[in-house]
């Protein structure tokens, strides 16, 4: 199937497929709402496919690129599920200790696209790790569908603890410099910005798309965050005026951009939301955050 943009769907069809990406609908009932805005051969299941990731777009980064080198890493939980498991890149050739970036999923757990942002990191001089939330479920699955019922069945308070726990397990690494910073996605986003409460040293938190914390809990941050927001994201967007207030309020450190005519999961470049102008934009700028944060 030829690749498609986001322009490419009715706004609809493309609130639909957010319903059906963070579980407020099945797929029959995407299916069935979406019937309405067929057009020819491309049927509400064509639309669907078209909609859903193809990591054969994602590869930015060459899993075998000889600029890093990458390994799956167990790591301790205590306060969450005991054991848990992650992607691990450094630079190949590094002249002493490195600071890191956590880098944290969508609620699909440990994905191609995640690990390829992984290596992205690593091509930059970072160290980076990417757990898998799904770990104790054996994984990821190979298959989106799977992954978000199996991330849909998760103890919510021992996953957060197994993410927090990737965090010192990076720092703690010998090739890190202990100093670390955060990236996520959606639902990586928001943990992101729970990891900044949770961790005052945190020196650098960049939330994708991510929902916010509370007033209570912004007070709490000591780090700088760099916030990325999609023009088209009512459901993340809505909490943002508060938290602004919050993050004034309490004088954290941050940048906030909006991305003009963009959707949530504006830098996943395995769909049709992706878009490679605010993708590029965004990501330079979070590298430029990192290097002014965690390098100097």
């Amino acid at each position: 199937m030829e690749r498609k943009k986001a322009r490419d769907f009715p706004q609809e069809v493309l609130d639909l497929f957010d319903g059906y990406v963070h579980g407020t609908m099945g797929r029959r009932g995407f299916l069935d709402r979406a019937a309405k805005y067929a057009i020819g051969g491309f049927t509400a299941a064509a639309m669907l496919e078209a909609l859903s990731p193809n990591f054969a777009w994602a590869q930015q980064i060459a899993k075998d690129d000889a600029r890093i080198k990458v390994e799956y890493l167990a790591y301790p939980s205590p306060q969450g599920s005991g054991t848990m498991r992650g992607y691990y890149v450094r630079p190949a050739k590094a002249a002493g200790k490195l600071p890191g970036v956590l880098v944290i999923h969508e609620n699909r757990g440990l994905n191609p696209y995640i690990e390829d942002v992984a290596r992205r990191l690593g091509v930059e001089g970072y160290v980076a790790f990417a757990p898998d939330a799904l770990a104790p479920a054996g994984g990821y699955p190979g298959d989106e569908d799977k992954a978000r019922a199996m991330f849909a069945k998760l103890d919510r308070s021992k996953m957060a603890e197994d993410l927090f726990a990737g965090a010192g397990f990076l720092k703690s690494r010998p090739e890190c410099s202990g100093r670390i910073g955060a990236v996520g996605f959606c639902f990586g986003g928001s943990t992101v910005n729970q990891l900044a409460v949770r961790m005052p040293d945190l020196a650098a938190g960049v939330p994708f798309y991510g929902s916010q914390v509370s007033a209570e809990d912004t007070a709490k941050i000591k780090g700088s965050l760099l916030i990325h927001y999609a023009e088209h994201d009512p459901r993340v967007n809505s909490g943002w005026p508060a938290w602004e207030a919050a993050l004034k309020a309490n004088g954290v450190r941050y940048r906030k951009y909006l991305y003009p005519g963009t959707y949530h999961g504006f830098h996943n470049d395995t769909t049709p939301r992706y878009d490679e102008n605010a993708a590029k934009l965004a990501w330079s700028r979070t590298l430029a955050f990192y290097k002014e944060h965690l390098k100097t």
